[in-house]
């Protein structure tokens, strides 16, 4: 049995990776003996690096691109780690297993990658300081000055069957705790995770679709989450929101599904950084339209609502086909916004 198929064989009998609608690490279920977040300060660089004794975590990365003629595209990179037990081991003996995911979306494709590996070989990782992060050839690798957080330079790289990007980032604004300073609540019941962005890259380089080499320029959002349990047992999924609005400010927001009203929250974010909690229910998102997409039915134009900033938006999904048919299926992609705000954002959905 060669590596890949070990692995596979692996995640697909992890209780952390069940046939249900949630997706990603069973995170409705018990914390199995795993470490719980609970309210305290983001310590950096450190919080940048892996967290064993938590069972999923994730190193997020979405960019909104432009070509040269003003096409619209896309691009994700995302490194999770699924743990089989709390901590860390050397060598095969390691409970850490990861998953990389890479996609370029264009207004008529989504080109989709996906990597496995198991931790304690060297074949994926992350290190704090120096920042770097990696799973195989794909990688995302700090440069930062001396003196500045280790996550505000990276150069970011993929390649898949039909696309390749290589692209760099550079950090305009703050890091932004999500949540209370960094303690996100996600239900009623009080389930949460460590959750922080940077929202504020400014991105270059160059994207490849189908052999075809072009230039982009963009915007870039990181997400850095971890947790054991972060969802309710009755939370089937979430619709997650990343809004950059052209006057600089920023909005992340997500509603948790539950089969009622679900539970919505997110951080209002000015455009020097400082970040606003929004309350439970203080953000509303209304389905408008919806597209078939890997044989679900899904909805990819929404209305934002936030009163308190007098926000009332449409996001439009740039390519409604962009389902990510990965080992679990979901949908994410690029967005435009409109009404009392403009911009572009990304949209992704699990659990559908």
């Amino acid at each position: 049995m060669n590596v890949k198929a070990l692995i596979c064989m692996l995640m697909l009998v992890l209780p952390a990776l069940p046939a249900h609608p949630q997706g990603f690490a069973g995170l409705g279920q018990d914390a199995q003996g795993f470490a719980l977040p609970a309210p305290r300060a983001l310590i950096f660089p450190a919080d940048h690096g892996a967290h064993d004794d938590f069972r999923i975590e994730w190193w997020y990365l979405t960019a909104t691109l432009t070509g040269p003629d003003g096409t619209p595209y896309g691009a994700q990179w995302t490194l999770f780690r699924t743990a089989l037990a709390p901590g860390e081991a050397a060598g095969w003996s390691s409970p850490q297993l990861w998953m990389g995911h890479a996609a370029v979306t264009t207004p008529k494709t989504h080109l989709v990658a996906e990597t496995l590996a198991r931790g304690g070989i060297g074949q994926a990782g992350v290190t704090a300081d120096p920042f770097a992060a990696w799973i195989d050839d794909w990688q995302m690798v700090g440069r930062a000055a001396a003196g500045q957080d280790v996550l505000s330079a990276l150069d970011l790289t993929a390649e898949g069957a039909d696309f390749s990007f290589a692209l760099a980032l550079d950090a305009t604004g703050p890091l932004v705790p999500q949540g209370d300073g960094g303690y996100s609540v996600k239900s009623a019941a009080g389930q949460a995770s460590m959750y922080y962005s940077q929202p504020f890259y400014t991105v270059a380089g160059n994207i490849t679709v189908k052999g075809a080499e072009i230039p982009v320029t963009g915007q870039a959002w990181l997400d850095r989450e971890w947790s054991s349990q972060p969802l309710a047992a009755d939370q089937t999924g979430w619709d997650w929101f990343s809004l950059m609005f052209d006057d600089g400010a920023r909005l992340m927001g997500f509603r948790l599904r539950d089969g009622g009203a679900g539970f919505t929250s997110g951080t209002w974010i000015a455009p020097d950084g400082a970040p606003v909690p929004l309350p439970p229910g203080a953000l509303t998102v209304t389905p408008l339209e919806t597209t078939v997409a890997g044989g679900r039915v899904l909805p990819t134009t929404w209305r934002v609502e936030l009163p308190s900033r007098v926000l009332d938006v449409t996001v439009r999904a740039m390519n409604p086909q962009a389902w990510m048919d990965t080992l679990v299926p979901y949908w994410e992609g690029p967005i435009s916004i409109a009404g009392t705000h403009a911009g572009r954002g990304y949209l992704e959905m699990t659990g559908y």
